[in-house]
This record gives C-alpha cells, sequence and structure tokens, in this order.
C-alpha cells in the first residue's frame, strides 16, 4: 500500500512594513575662507627620527653588503654598520 504524504502547513504572510519617514533636507553650511598658500622657505626637515644623506659617497654596493646574496634583514643591518662606522645620520 501506498502511504500518503501529509500536506505541508500553510505559511503565513509576512506583514508588510510601514515606509520610512521622509528626512528633511540639512541646511546648507557656508564655505570657509581660503587660506592663503605660502611657500616655505628652505627645504623642510626629514621627517622621522633619522636624515642619512649618502650623497658623494664613492663606495660601491659589494663594498657595503659583499659579493655573497645575502637576506634583507643582514642588509639592514650592514647599511646601520656603514652609516654609523662613516658618521652619516643626523644624530
Amino acid at each position: 500500500m501506498a502511504i500518503k504524504k501529509k500536506a505541508a502547513p500553510k505559511r503565513k504572510a509576512a506583514p508588510k512594513r510601514k515606509a520610512a519617514p521622509k528626512r528633511k533636507a540639512a541646511p546648507k553650511r557656508k564655505a570657509a575662507p581660503k587660506k592663503k598658500v605660502t611657500k616655505s622657505k628652505g627645504k623642510k626637515p626629514a621627517f622621522g627620527g633619522y636624515a642619512i644623506s649618502f650623497a658623494g659617497r664613492s663606495e660601491t654596493v659589494e663594498q657595503v653588503f659583499g659579493k655573497k646574496p645575502i637576506a634583507p634583514s643582514e642588509m639592514t643591518k650592514r647599511i646601520w654598520i656603514f652609516v654609523k662606522a662613516n658618521s652619516l645620520s643626523n644624530r
């Protein structure tokens, strides 16, 4: 004998939502007066803690880092050794 399937219960329709009230437009603000742009005299100081100048250096990359490939962390260590040995920092 065949088994009869029970009919699925009917779902109630979801209640309709009310429309949100319309917002009023914000009052317009007056534009702030433009500031005069002045060019600074001279160079700005370096941003950050150190300013290192390599200008005028005759050393090659091989003299600073060596000829073998090295990791980036080792490059950083060798740069600081070079900077401190040649007094290139501003501190």
